[in-house]
C-alpha cells in the first residue's frame, strides 16, 4: 500500500530521526565529508561576520541523498541535557540551516510519497534546533520531556503557518540581494525561514542579532573546520 509521508514542515529526512541529530543541535557536529556530498550550496553568514564558524551534521534521506544541514556561528551553544553550565544561556550564536529544494517525490522505497520541502521546512528544522540548546537549566528533569513535547508540537505548529501575526517579515541580503524572511522571536531566541537559489533557508539564534545579518553561499567549507 501506498502512503505519503509529511515532511513539508519537518524537511526531508528530519521525521526518521531526534531533534539532537536530524537538526544539527549542539553537539552533533561531524566531518565535513557528509556536506561534501549534498547536490546543492551550503549557505552561512556572510563575509560581514568575522567570529568563529564551525560545522554541525547534515541530514538524509534513507538512500543516503543529503537533504539539509546546518553550520554554526559565534559560541558553540550546550547541547540539550548536557551537566548544568552556568554561562549557556550567556552564549552568543547563530546558526544557519540549508534545505534542499524538493518537489513531491517517491520515497526510497518505492513504497510511499514525501512532500516537497518549502520555506516551512527550513522554518521547521530552525525551530527545532533552537529547542536543541535552549533546555531551561532550572527545569527538574521530571518535567523536561512534557517540555519537550509540548515546544517541538509548538515550533511545528508555527512553522505551518507562516502568515499568522507571530510571524514578522524581514528583509536581510542572500548573496548581495534583499530577501524576504519570515522572523519570529520568543524568550529562548529567534527563528526566521526563507527561499533563496535552488534552497530554503532558516536560522536561529541568541545573543546575537539577526537584524543586520547577511548569508552568502559558502565557497570554502574549510572556514568552518578550523
Amino acid at each position: 500500500m501506498e502512503t505519503t509521508s509529511r515532511v513539508g514542515a519537518q524537511g526531508a529526512g528530519a521525521a526518521e530521526a531526534s531533534p539532537d541529530t536530524a537538526q544539527g543541535g549542539p553537539g552533533s557536529r561531524r566531518s565535513v565529508d557528509g556536506y561534501l556530498l549534498a547536490s546543492f550550496p551550503w549557505y552561512g553568514l556572510d563575509e560581514a561576520y568575522s567570529g568563529p564558524r564551525w560545522l554541525m551534521q547534515v541530514g538524509a534521506a534513507a538512500d543516503g541523498t543529503v537533504e539539509h544541514g546546518s553550520t554554526g556561528h559565534g559560541e558553540e551553544p550546550t547541547l540539550r541535557g548536557e551537566r548544568a553550565d552556568p554561562g549557556a544561556e550567556k552564549r552568543r550564536f547563530a546558526v544557519v540551516v540549508t534545505v534542499a529544494s524538493r518537489p513531491v517525490r517517491r520515497s526510497a522505497d518505492g513504497t510511499g510519497v514525501l512532500e516537497a520541502t518549502s520555506v516551512s521546512s527550513a522554518a521547521w528544522l530552525a525551530g527545532s534546533g533552537l529547542l536543541a540548546c535552549t533546555w531551561p537549566a532550572q527545569m527538574e528533569r521530571a518535567l523536561r520531556q512534557d517540555w519537550l513535547d509540548q515546544q517541538t508540537a509548538l515550533a511545528w505548529e508555527l512553522a505551518d503557518h507562516l502568515d499568522e501575526p507571530v510571524w514578522s517579515t524581514l528583509s536581510l541580503p542572500v548573496d548581495g540581494a534583499q530577501t524576504e524572511f519570515r522572523y519570529r522571536e520568543s524568550e529562548y531566541g529567534w527563528v526566521l525561514a526563507g527561499s533563496a537559489e535552488g534552497v530554503h533557508l532558516g536560522a536561529y539564534g541568541r545573543g546575537m542579532s539577526a537584524y543586520g545579518m547577511g548569508f552568502s553561499v559558502i565557497k570554502d567549507l574549510a572556514a568552518y573546520t578550523g
